[in-house]
């Protein structure tokens, strides 16, 4: 399978905006792309003409790099977005924050998308008291993440929702940090992203 092993912060430095990938990292002044706000390499203060098609794949590859999503799960879950009710834009939104290892994430179980991918194929997370440990799960309303038992006697993990607590919690998400709990309340609307993608672009890209 596919695996990015370069530096992430290239990534959010070629993006032009923080995409989170560092973890705690990320919110401090130590963040490259607070040191160096353009894109890397040796041309990367250059200033170039995007075409709109580069603008549109730009947009594509900044969600990919967000989510952690490669080229051919990302096809497929558009495929899956098109044929859902509503705006596909939203639907394509709404699938990848249903994502089992962006929840982790987004509870603050794990301090970056990468790690929270780790931990759930690590089968240290369970869904309505039954192991899973595959990250690319879509979870539904009414489906509670779970620590494993076994899971709970790990330090790092059970602080871990101190330790990210200057992570907003989403509003369709409820977390019960005693009982090392998270609960799918509602599905997610466009409003509750706050990355800011232009997702009419992506779905301009894959409908040429």
């Amino acid at each position: 399978m596919a695996r990015y092993r370069g530096s992430v912060c290239r990534l959010c430095r070629r993006e032009g905006e923080k995409l989170f990938l560092k973890g705690t990292r990320c919110y401090t002044d130590k963040c490259a792309i607070e040191r160096r706000p353009y894109p890397p390499g040796q041309h990367g203060q250059r200033r170039t003409k995007i075409s709109d098609y580069g603008v549109q794949l730009r947009e594509k590859q900044k969600l990919k790099r967000l989510y952690g999503v490669q080229e051919k799960p990302m096809r497929n879950i558009f495929s899956k977005a098109v044929t859902m009710k509503g705006v596909t834009g939203e639907n394509l939104l709404s699938l990848l924050e249903r994502r089992f290892d962006n929840i982790v994430y987004k509870t603050g179980f794990a301090a970056s998308r990468k790690e929270a991918r780790q931990l759930v194929k690590h089968s240290h997370f369970t869904i309505n008291g039954k192991k899973a440990n595959i990250p690319s799960m879509i979870l539904k309303a009414g489906d509670v993440i779970g620590l494993r038992e076994k899971s709970k006697s790990s330090v790092k993990l059970t602080g871990a929702l101190e330790a990210n607590s200057m992570r907003e919690i989403p509003a369709w998400l409820d977390v019960d940090k005693g009982k090392y709990m998270a609960t799918v309340k509602d599905l997610p609307r466009r409003s509750d992203v706050t990355s800011q993608i232009e997702e009419h672009l992506i779905v301009e890209l894959y409908t040429k």
